[in-house]
């Protein structure tokens, strides 16, 4: 039986803000007598991750997703609740648990701007006392697979940007960690090179069973790696399972395009009593609830002479868009 790696319980993360009035006035006032308020950004979560998932955390900017990765790996403590990531308490922050995880953000960089990027693999192989054999094994063999083996002489600075984020998650690997976090990692990135990282995940994941957390607004990074999905509106959780039962839910219905054998069968069809999106001569698109796909296409053929029938998924960009926008699903 595969073990909980992660657990969260009634995690809730609350920060304290000033606000100042505008102009010299508002300025001086916030100086002598600052007045703060506590924000609760995260409220209450609980989630489990088990060994060697994969997991993708939705929402829209400012939902909490980043905050949930920051207090994972220790960065920020909870002000309530209680978390496990591999059996320590990450806000402690002990080398035996640092050593094991790993975080990687699109918008930060740890790459030495005017060094070759090989310089700072070797100097956080250092830091992680792994000696240099050992640590140039390690950067052959992921360098082979990011295929990046030609860059690594390169200063960073003339790097292009693919480059450098396959060289910065080079540098936060080389400790082979177990747990990796994983925010916006292909932030900026063009098409080829996210779909590279995003092969060089699925085989690190597979090779070393590590667990992956992982935030993006990009729909084919989640679509691709994450079989499981936590949705995440303002610092609560509402859904958590698996992506293609909330496609479901999301997307209660398919299209259906009908090419009838004539125009005269497609206006009968029109008239039938289903839901008609468009109708262009000949071509009927229906639009049908996933329940009743089955028995309404029965119908169909059974009553009408139909030449050609096609069914659409909808665009998975649209409707995970839905949960992207600040608006609350309750599933």
């Amino acid at each position: 039986m595969v073990e909980n790696i992660i657990e969260v319980e009634r995690l809730s993360k609350s920060f304290n803000i000033s606000s100042k009035d505008p102009g010299l006035r508002g300025t001086l006032k916030h100086f002598f007598n600052r007045e703060t308020k506590s924000v609760k950004v995260i409220k209450n979560i609980n989630f489990q991750i088990k060994e060697g998932e994969i997991i993708g955390f939705l929402g829209a900017n400012g939902a909490g997703k980043t905050t949930i990765l920051k207090m994972l790996c220790g960065l920020i403590v909870p002000s309530e609740g209680s978390i496990s990531v591999s059996g320590c308490l990450p806000y402690r922050r002990r080398e035996g648990f640092l050593k094991n995880i790993t975080l990687i953000m699109g918008q930060k960089q740890q790459l030495i701007w005017d060094l070759p990027p090989i310089e700072s693999f070797y100097l956080n192989a250092s830091i992680y006392d792994i000696d240099k054999f050992e640590a140039k094994r390690r950067i052959k063999k992921l360098s082979d697979m990011l295929e990046i083996e030609d860059e690594l002489y390169i200063p960073v600075r003339k790097l292009s940007l693919g480059q450098r984020m396959k060289s910065e998650l080079l540098a936060a690997l080389i400790h082979k960690p177990k747990i990796l976090f994983l925010d916006e990692p292909t932030l900026g990135l063009d098409i080829n090179a996210q779909r590279n990282l995003r092969e060089f995940l699925k085989a690190y994941n597979n090779e070393n069973n590590a667990t992956i957390c992982l935030t993006s607004h990009y729909m084919k990074d989640i679509t691709s790696l994450c079989k499981r999905v936590i949705c995440v509106h303002n610092g609560s959780i509402s859904y958590d399972g698996k992506l293609e039962k909330l496609l479901k839910k999301l997307s209660p219905v398919k299209e259906v395009l009908i090419v009838c054998s004539s125009e005269k069968d497609a206006n009968k069809l029109d008239n039938s009593g289903f839901k008609v999106k468009s109708k262009v001569k000949n071509e009927i698109t229906l639009k049908i609830e996933n329940r009743n796909v089955s028995s309404s296409l029965r119908t169909i053929l059974n009553n009408y002479d139909i030449e050609d029938l096609f069914i659409n998924e909808p665009p998975i960009d649209e409707i995970i868009e839905k949960i992207l926008v600040k608006k609350k699903y309750t599933f």
